[in-house]
């Protein structure tokens, strides 16, 4: 058995720790079953959006009539699209594997792990023992038992990426950020794309009115139903249906080329193992953790998506960072993920971060402030008449508590937000700064001037 200082399951946010564990002479394993550089790296952040930004620009084009701008798009080269975001992903392979080569004191195990004992993992017969053990092993698509699933081939997020040939018509089951971004995507490219949500209304996580402007516009480039909960998927000639009931009882059935399933996704925990040591999980499946990520056991701990806190790659690598302080320094830091923003690159796009109405009204009393994209100088040069932001602040003290935008740029804007209520969420924060005019970041001073009572 070969003895480590620190094991790494997982080489996405895991890389984090593991540098820091070789910086200060430390010997470390880093176990991954690949490919090497984790969920963003390979089937999430990076392919996704490399992607999209080719769908965001094929659609400008085809809004350019509300600008006077008369514009055909000539042809989409699929092929080249993908081509280009597959070799993207490989070059960022190259660059993990080659830095994992080239570090000392730094051994690489490829190959699915599991434990055999606490802090003892086998990996494909050989086994290695941590004194410390890091589990960033992620999160991967979660398959919902629908009727007749396992003899249809599905895409999920991870498959999708290495389609060759764009479907002419898509089904999309789910209607989370995964959906509605690849519905984006593949409406852009020219598919036929039908969302089915089983929720009322899509995206869960973020304000109604926004879902609600999503939905909107989403629905002038593609079928959206929510309220649809899907019973049945079977093979229909070359392509698949997908047997739905509505919320009002009917039956209706939908056909495609392919299906892509986005319903969520799960942790990977269990492909470890866990329960061969004394690392509890929820009932969900993701490792339990404190506010420092340590596990149930002792010098384990649970980082990144599989413990499921916050499931984004920068939340990821934040907690990777403090935990490693923690671990290998001897610091007692909380992970605080209270402002962790977020963004789903739908076209509109959203960023949140912070509390949302429902939530803030629960422990405090409230002020509300919105603002549309039209009632500032650019969105008004833009065109933009129905994106909108909306600020949410804490009644007697003005602090800000949350912040929600769906439009251009609602990403790049909503970062003023999110360094604001990091520095303390005084409003003062915010306007204090002066801001160019006229540029959009003029929708956060204009939303925070509109507070009021509702």
């Amino acid at each position: 058995m070969k003895e480590y200082d620190v094991v790494v399951i997982g080489s996405g946010c895991g890389m984090t720790i593991a540098d820091e564990a070789v910086g200060h002479g430390l010997k470390v394993a880093v176990v991954d079953k690949g490919p090497l550089g984790g969920t963003c790296l390979n089937l999430g952040c990076i392919p996704s959006k490399m992607l999209i930004y080719a769908a965001d620009r094929a659609v400008e084009i085809q809004e350019a009539g509300k600008l006077g701008i008369e514009a055909d798009i000539k042809r989409i080269n699929f092929g080249l699209i993908m081509d280009r975001m597959r070799r993207s992903v490989k070059g960022g392979q190259d660059y993990v594997r080659r830095g994992i080569g080239e570090a000392k004191n730094l051994d690489l195990h490829e190959g699915m792990g599991h434990f055999v004992a606490d802090h003892t993992i086998e990996v494909d017969g050989q086994k290695i023992r941590g004194e410390k053990v890091f589990i960033a092993s992620g999160s991967r698509p979660f398959i919902p038992p629908i009727k007749g699933v396992e003899v249809v081939a599905y895409l999920t997020n991870e498959t999708v990426l290495q389609l060759e040939q764009k479907p002419e018509s898509l089904i999309i089951i789910g209607g989370g950020y995964i959906a509605v971004e690849y519905g984006h995507f593949f409406a852009a490219m020219g598919t036929r794309v039908t969302i089915l949500e089983m929720a009322d209304r899509l995206v869960l996580a973020e304000e109604p009115e926004i879902a609600d402007l999503l939905k909107k516009q989403l629905s002038r480039r593609m079928e959206v139903y929510t309220g649809a909960m899907a019973e049945e998927v079977k093979k229909n000639g070359d392509g698949v249906a997908v047997a739905v009931k509505t919320g009002d009882g009917q039956k209706r059935e939908f056909t495609a080329q392919r299906i892509l399933m986005a319903v969520g996704r799960r942790s990977n925990a269990d492909l470890l193992k866990v329960e061969n040591t004394g690392v509890q999980t929820d009932q969900k499946g993701f490792i339990k953790v404190n506010e420092y990520l340590e596990t149930s056991k002792k010098n384990i701990f649970g980082v990144g998506d599989v413990n499921g806190l916050q499931m984004f790659t920068h939340a990821a690598n934040r907690q990777a960072g403090v935990v490693a302080d923690n671990a290998l320094h001897g610091s007692r830091t909380k992970v605080d993920l209270s402002v962790t923003p977020h963004a789903v690159y739908s076209h509109p796009q959203i960023a949140s971060v912070g509390l949302t109405e429902e939530k803030a009204r629960k422990d405090h009393q409230i002020l509300l402030g919105r603002a549309r994209y039209f009632s500032v100088a650019k969105g008004e040069a833009m065109m933009e008449e129905e994106g909108f932001a909306k600020a949410i602040v804490e009644k007697k003290s003005r602090r800000l508590l949350g912040f929600h935008i769906i439009g251009p740029f609602a990403p790049e804007l909503i970062q003023e937000v999110t360094n604001a209520m990091a520095s303390g969420g005084q409003m003062e924060h915010i306007f204090n700064g002066m801001h160019i005019h006229p540029a959009l970041n003029e929708l956060i001073e204009a939303a925070l001037g509109n507070l009021e009572e509702v």
